[in-house]
C-alpha cells in the first residue's frame, strides 16, 4: 500500500484517515469500521473522491441525508443530489449530465427509485424476483451507511441494496457496530461487498464462526481482508475517555408497576410449564410485549425525577443531550423545557438539521432531547460534553452510538453520560444484560473485552423474574 495520497479534498484528513482513504484505494470494497466519532464519512468520501468513482450512491438511513449531502459538497467541490418527489423521474438525467455526482437515498425508499418489479407480486420474493431499473448501472461506487442495518438476509432491504451493491466497482460499508450480537450478523455485509466466498461462503462461515468459536481467527481475517477498524484511544488521544455515572431513580407510578410486574410473574409462570411448541410461540410474543408494558411503565414513572434532574444540571450553565424513546415522554419534556429543541422520529430532516444546528450553535439552547432511534447515529453534538438518558436501547453498540453523538472529532472534554434507571424497575435486569451482551462485538473486532454466553433477552428477563422473585433488583 503506497504511504502518498494524492487527494482533492477541502480538508486534510488526519494520518489515520489517510491510511484509511488509502487502504481503500487497494481493497475497493471494505468495512470501515472505526469507532463512532472517527469520520467514517470523510474517509468513505476521499476513497470515492481521489478514484473519480463516481457516479457515487449513499444508502443511509433518513435521518442521515441532509447531513451526507452537507458532508459531500463540504469535504469535495462535487455535488450531492438527496432522492425525492420532485427528482423521482429526473435524477439519472441529473447523474449523467454530471449536474450531480452523488446522490443519496434512504433505505426504506430503496425500492421507490430503484425496483420497477417484483416478478408474480410477491409479498416474500428473493433478489431473483427483482427487476431492477437499469439506471442502477451508472453507478461506480455505492456507500452503506450503517450496514448492520442490512444483517437479515430475508429483509425487503437487504435484498435491494445487494441487487443495487452487485458489480460495482467500489463498494463501501459504514458501520461503527457491524455485529450486533451475533458472528453471522457479518454474513449478508460480507456477501453484499462480494466478499463471502473469500470466508468459504455462508455455510463454511456458520460451521467456523456461529457458535462463538474461532473468533480470533474471523478477526484476523477481516483485518486481512477488507475490514479497516481503529479505537479512539489508539488514534485519537486528545479526545478524552468516557465517564458513565448511573442514577437510581424512584418512579412515580409504583402501584400501577407492581401490578404489571405481578400480572406478568403469574403469565411467565404458565409459560414456563407450558410444552406445546405452538401455544408455548405464542404466549412467549405475548410475554415479550409485556415487558414491553414494563419497560414503558418504568420509563413514565422516571419522567418526573429527570425534569428535576435536567433542571439542576442546567443551573451549570452547562449544554445536555437527553435521550429517550416514548412520544408521551418526548411531549412531557418539551412542556417542561419549551426552549429546547428536539430530533424525534417525528421531526422532518429539515427540522432535525436545524435543531442540531441550533444547539451547535446557539448558546442559548441548551438542551436537545433526542430519540434513541432518530438521533442515536450520524449527528454531531459536540456542543455538550454531557449525555442523559431517562430510556435506553436494548443493545450495549446502540448506547455507545447514542453516547458518541458528543464523543467524537471536535470534543475537548470529558464526556459524562448519565444513566437514569428506575429503583426496584425492569431498568436493572434491562441494563446488566446491555453490559453483557457488548462481548461478543467486542472479540470479533480485537476488542479487550471478555465474551459471556450470549444468551437471548427474553430469556434473560424471563429468567431475572424467576431466580430473583421479581425484576426489581
Amino acid at each position: 500500500m503506497s504511504d502518498k495520497l494524492n487527494h482533492h479534498l477541502t480538508v486534510e484528513p488526519y494520518p489515520y484517515q489517510r491510511e484509511g482513504i488509502l487502504q481503500g484505494l487497494e481493497w475497493k470494497r471494505l468495512f470501515i469500521g472505526d469507532e463512532p466519532g472517527l469520520g467514517k464519512t470523510l474517509q468513505s468520501i476521499g476513497i470515492v473522491d481521489t478514484a473519480n468513482a463516481y457516479p457515487c450512491l449513499v444508502i443511509c438511513p433518513s435521518s442521515l441525508k441532509i447531513n451526507w449531502q452537507r458532508e459531500w459538497e463540504k469535504f469535495t467541490d462535487k455535488k450531492a443530489l438527496v432522492l425525492d418527489n420532485g427528482n423521482r423521474t429526473t435524477w439519472s438525467y441529473l447523474l449523467q449530465m454530471k449536474m450531480y455526482h452523488t446522490a443519496i437515498v434512504n433505505y426504506e425508499s430503496l425500492r421507490k427509485y430503484f425496483v420497477w418489479d417484483i416478478q408474480g407480486g410477491k409479498k416474500s420474493f428473493s433478489l431473483k424476483d427483482v427487476v431492477f431499473c437499469p439506471q442502477i448501472k451508472m453507478f461506480k461506487s455505492i456507500i452503506i451507511d450503517e450496514s448492520h442495518r442490512v444483517k437479515d438476509v430475508s429483509a425487503q432491504q437487504t435484498i435491494f441494496t445487494k441487487g443495487i451493491a452487485s458489480g460495482k466497482e467500489y463498494i463501501i460499508l459504514l458501520s461503527g457496530t457491524p455485529v450486533v450480537n451475533r458472528p453471522e450478523d457479518l454474513i449478508t455485509q460480507l456477501s453484499i461487498m462480494e466478499r463471502l466466498n473469500e470466508f468459504g461462503g455462508k455455510q463454511a462461515f456458520l460451521a467456523q464462526f456461529a457458535e462463538g468459536e474461532n473468533l480470533c481467527n474471523l478477526s484476523e481475517q477481516l483485518y486481512e481482508r477488507c475490514m479497516i477498524r481503529r479505537e479512539k484511544a489508539k488514534v485519537l488521544t486528545q479526545l478524552p475517555d468516557k465517564t458513565r455515572i448511573d442514577l437510581y431513580v424512584t418512579i412515580s407510578n409504583r402501584e400501577e408497576y407492581e401490578c404489571a410486574v405481578n400480572d406478568l410473574a403469574l403469565y411467565l409462570k404458565e409459560y414456563k410449564g407450558c410444552t406445546d411448541w405452538e401455544v408455548r410461540k405464542k404466549m412467549r410474543m405475548k410475554a415479550l410485549v409485556q415487558f414491553m408494558n414494563l419497560r414503558s411503565l418504568a420509563a413514565k414513572g422516571k419522567v418526573k425525577q429527570a425534569i428535576d434532574f435536567v433542571n439542576v444540571f442546567l443551573e451549570s450553565g452547562k449544554k445536555l443531550i437527553l435521550f429517550c424513546s416514548y412520544h408521551e415522554i418526548v411531549d412531557e419534556l418539551k412542556k417542561a423545557f419549551p426552549k429546547a429543541v428536539s430530533v424525534t422520529g417525528r421531526d422532518s430532516p429539515q427540522m432535525k438539521q436545524f435543531a442540531v444546528d441550533e444547539f451547535q450553535q446557539n448558546p442559548e439552547v441548551q438542551l436537545i432531547i433526542c430519540s434513541i432511534k432518530a438521533a442515536g447515529v450520524g449527528l454531531t453534538l459536540t456542543a455538550s460534553s454531557n449525555v442523559a438518558f431517562i430510556e435506553f436501547p436494548w443493545t450495549y453498540a446502540d448506547c455507545c452510538q447514542c453516547e458518541d453523538r458528543a464523543h467524537r472529532i471536535g470534543q475537548k472534554d470529558n464526556v459524562t453520560c448519565y444513566y437514569l434507571i428506575g429503583l426496584h424497575t425492569i431498568d436493572n435486569a434491562l441494563y446488566r444484560l446491555i453490559h453483557k451482551k457488548k462481548s461478543i462485538a467486542n472479540q470479533i473486532m480485537a476488542a479487550d473485552d471478555d465474551i459471556p454466553t450470549d444468551e437471548l433477552y427474553f430469556n434473560e428477563l424471563a429468567n431475572s423474574l424467576f431466580d430473583n422473585g421479581n425484576l426489581q433488583d
